[in-house]
């Protein structure tokens, strides 16, 4: 019994560790109202798939979604669709990403490819 108490708690904390990560799902008001609401770390990535530039944000966020340092949702926004949030958010220019914990933004980028530079600003959220 002992065992499979041990084995029981290791898969918790192994379950644990793999939930913190860097997730990227589609843009829905509501994953983002319900991320806000509970204060978790956010992003807004506004790209198109026309956009070199946002193609290659992709690549540097898709590897980072092993980094159990960056626990943050991005929610990737068509840019040619959600005119009503960029206009609300004063966002001018695809390839802009914006982090949030809870409603704060912590940080915005526009156009920037260099991981290092992608990755302290969704690090900023913590």
């Amino acid at each position: 019994m002992r065992n499979s108490q041990l084995a029981i708690a290791a898969l918790s904390v192994l379950s644990a560790a793999l939930a913190m990560a860097l997730e990227i799902k589609p843009y829905s008001a509501e994953a983002l109202a319900s991320a806000q609401k509970d204060g978790k770390p956010v992003a807004l990535h506004f790209r198109a798939d026309w956009c070199p530039v946002c193609r290659a944000q992709d690549k540097v966020m898709e590897g980072f979604k092993a980094d159990k340092a960056l626990d943050i949702t991005v929610l990737a926004v068509d840019y040619d669709k959600e005119k009503a949030l960029e206009k609300k958010l004063k966002v001018a220019t695809q390839s802009t990403l914006i982090v949030y914990k809870g409603s704060s933004e912590k940080a915005r980028l526009a156009g920037d490819t260099e991981p290092e530079k992608l990755r302290a600003a969704l690090a900023a959220a913590k």
